[in-house]
């Protein structure tokens, strides 16, 4: 992000309702149950196994570095003539920065929550040059990403049921076939359940993820009720001993009424098994949206709560500071991040880690 900071001291020697239970519905459930070791093997070669991501484990700074180039270059571009020279540091540095900033959709109560820190320390001398402004500029980033990192704990139920919410195109169910690929590796069994089944092939496409991780899916078919599938899924879990459930929803706009008090029900009827479930309701976040989904998720937080995010796409994006205007905004949890297309692309979201890689 601010490698222009860095680039700089390269002249230098050194370089820098009623009751919804369904009834009698898990008959009209089907479970697919993970495929065998040769169906396995004519899965997808982009899906890569454990012991791949092994082989090629690479420090997770630098890869996320490269895949939020897009949005350092929304800092960076041009900054280096203007800092050509330039001996200390000045009003008009600050207010280019300022500019980049804003440019880059970390939004207005972030921005100005850096910018007058930054402005504070320089006017007592705490910040006299370009290194010291980039040390300072990551303190006071990785402090207001600090709060937004908290670890998922699936530790607390049994079956742990997590929702997944979200609009059209956010990468829903590309995201929990990627989730169900980051517990298995953490050795947790894991079951999906199909509750999307309003978009043509949604369960089609849930199975597929199913297959390539080896684990089971609940389906009923398109059309049918996504609480009754939901439902039967987290009594399927139960009885199998499973560690987790993933539960998949149709993707919808927070202005499309009857489609958000469905999301409601599904969360009353998932009461009646377990008080507390779902016990996480995540909502999946293209980072590309900008601003206006951080508008989307507010308005999904005040219809039914949301307890974390997922913000995926930050590799195709220069928009990748929202993640500090949600810290600043929104204030909720964020998971995990998307940054590629691969199935371990999709990591748990460290501020530090972040901000790094955008300062590299």
């Amino acid at each position: 992000m601010f490698g222009f900071l860095k680039r700089k001291q390269k002249k230098q020697p050194e370089t820098a309702a009623p009751l919804e239970i369904p009834v009698e519905s898990s008959a009209a459930s089907s479970i697919d149950s993970p495929v065998d070791s040769a169906a396995e093997q004519s899965i997808e070669t982009s899906i890569e196994t454990p012991a791949a991501t092994e082989n090629k484990a690479t420090d997770n700074t630098a890869d996320l570095s490269r895949s939020l180039e897009k949005t350092k270059r929304t800092f960076s571009d041009g900054m280096t003539d203007f800092l050509l020279g330039k001996k200390s540091i000045d009003s008009n540095l600050i207010d280019e920065l300022e500019t980049r900033l804003l440019s880059a959709d970390v939004g207005i109560n972030a921005t100005t929550a850096i910018i007058e820190k930054l402005q504070n320390d320089i006017s007592r001398k705490v910040i006299s040059d370009a290194d010291s402004l980039h040390i300072k500029l990551a303190d006071i980033m990785k402090t207001i990403l600090l709060p937004c990192e908290q670890t998922l704990n699936t530790d607390s139920a049994k079956p742990f049921v997590i929702l997944v919410v979200g609009i059209n195109g956010a990468g829903k169910t590309t995201s929990i076939g990627k989730l169900a690929n980051h517990f298995k590796q953490q050795g947790k069994s894991v079951m999906l359940a199909a509750g999307d089944t309003f978009r043509a092939a949604a369960v089609e496409q849930l199975q597929e993820w199913g297959k390539r991780n080896d684990v089971p899916v609940v389906s009923q078919g398109t059309g049918a009720d996504p609480a009754s599938v939901i439902f039967d899924a987290v009594q399927s879990a139960s009885s199998k001993n499973i560690d987790i459930i993933i539960a998949d929803t149709a993707g919808r706009l927070h202005t499309q009424d009857n489609l958000m008090d469905e999301l409601a029900k599904i969360k009353r009827v998932l009461s009646k098994l377990d008080a507390t479930a779902p016990h996480e309701t995540l909502i999946v976040m293209d980072a590309g949206f900008g601003q206006n989904a951080l508008h989307q998720v507010q308005q999904f937080h005040n219809s039914i709560g949301l307890t974390g995010l997922a913000v995926t796409k930050l590799d195709g994006t220069a928009k990748g500071g929202i993640l500090f205007s949600i810290a600043k905004t929104l204030k909720l949890p964020v998971r995990f991040i998307g940054i590629g297309e691969g199935i371990n692309d999709f990591r748990p979201f460290s501020a530090s880690e972040f901000v790094d890689a955008l300062l590299e």
